[in-house]
């Protein structure tokens, strides 16, 4: 009996079962793909920070870069609503008529004392809730809910709310003074009253905003201080003098720049406590922002290049606010 030793036949090239490549080939291969994802992950970690930031800034370009450029042209022009592409040059001239309109600066006058009368009692009624709550107490999640519920709040059923509150005739607030002994005020036709109505729509819708502002600001002090204080004997009076304040002067500014930016806007507020529900600010104009009066003269006089002259004003206003914010800044950390 004889045994067979067979030997496999070696696999031929191009068969069903080729030989495997030299190393150096495979080695090749794999070098150039990871050099390709190599390149695809640079590119990558490159270019998708703009991409995800890109949106914004497409939506800042279609409605906030190029609506204050053409606000900027229309401004140099005369033009009307009822036909907005026929333009006529004027340069300067509706910059001009704006400083010599008396209706302007009544605005400028109204949007000031309106801005004072909300903003001085706002961050002062801010800064003692913000004070109260720094304190370890039962339901402070729900107190701060509350305080911020006026914020979210429609402007528009907010400004009826308060409509109803100061009628001269029907209103709780006259019902409330003729209980004490004092006359009805006509709270929509008198100057200051009108203003102070309006300013106390404002009142009630930013203080609790700003008051969380403050509160994040206190919880953010080192409490070394406090302790530091108290061995020394200061009272919680002296503690919030001497303590508190100081480390808040920056956040302070920074509340009162943004208030006095949305004073300089007001707009809702005194456009839906007019009786006549028109944008002249009354009958007598004695509560017209300038926010109103851009919107006078706008959409319901139809003179966009006036109105676009106001714009720009206010814009400008506000820069002048920017930078006096910045400097101010800038002194208060070189002090501290």
């Amino acid at each position: 009996m004889t045994t067979r030793h067979d030997t496999a036949a070696p696999p031929s090239k191009g068969g069903a079962a080729p030989g495997r490549p030299p190393g150096d080939a495979v080695s090749s291969e794999e070098a150039r793909k990871r050099a390709r994802l190599s390149r695809r992950w640079q590119r990558d970690l490159r270019w998708s920070p703009y991409a995800f930031v890109s949106p914004f800034f497409l939506l800042f370009a279609a409605f906030g870069l190029f609506p204050l450029l053409y606000t900027g042209w229309a401004s140099l022009h005369t033009v009307e609503l009822t036909a907005p592409t026929d333009m006529t040059w004027v340069g300067l001239d509706n910059f001009t008529r704006i400083f010599d309109d008396e209706f302007f600066w009544n605005a400028a006058r109204n949007t000031l004392t309106i801005g004072i009368i909300s903003t001085v009692p706002q961050l002062l009624m801010a800064m003692g809730l913000a004070h109260i709550l720094n304190y370890k107490l039962r339901g402070s999640t729900f107190y701060r809910v509350v305080m911020l519920a006026p914020y979210a709040t429609s402007i528009a059923a907010a400004s009826l709310v308060f409509v109803l509150l100061f009628g001269r005739d029907y209103g709780m607030i006259n019902w409330a003074l003729d209980l004490v002994g004092f006359d009805k005020v006509d709270w929509q036709s008198d100057k200051w009253p009108s203003q102070i109505a309006v300013s106390s729509i404002v009142i009630w819708r930013w203080t609790g905003y700003n008051a969380l502002i403050y509160l994040a600001a206190m919880q953010a002090i080192p409490q070394d201080l406090y302790e530091s204080a108290a061995l020394d004997g200061a009272s919680r009076w002296r503690q919030f003098i001497y303590v508190t304040l100081p480390q808040l002067r920056p956040t302070i500014l920074f509340t009162v720049v943004v208030s006095t930016i949305g004073a300089s806007q007001l707009f809702g507020e005194p456009l839906l406590f007019d009786a006549n529900k028109g944008a002249s600010g009354g009958s007598q104009h004695q509560f017209q922002t300038l926010g109103l009066y851009l919107y006078e003269q706008g959409w319901i006089n139809q003179h966009l290049g006036r109105a676009s002259a106001i714009a720009w004003t206010m814009f400008l206003i506000l820069i002048v606010i920017g930078i006096v914010n910045y400097v101010i800044s800038r002194r208060l950390r070189a002090s501290s």
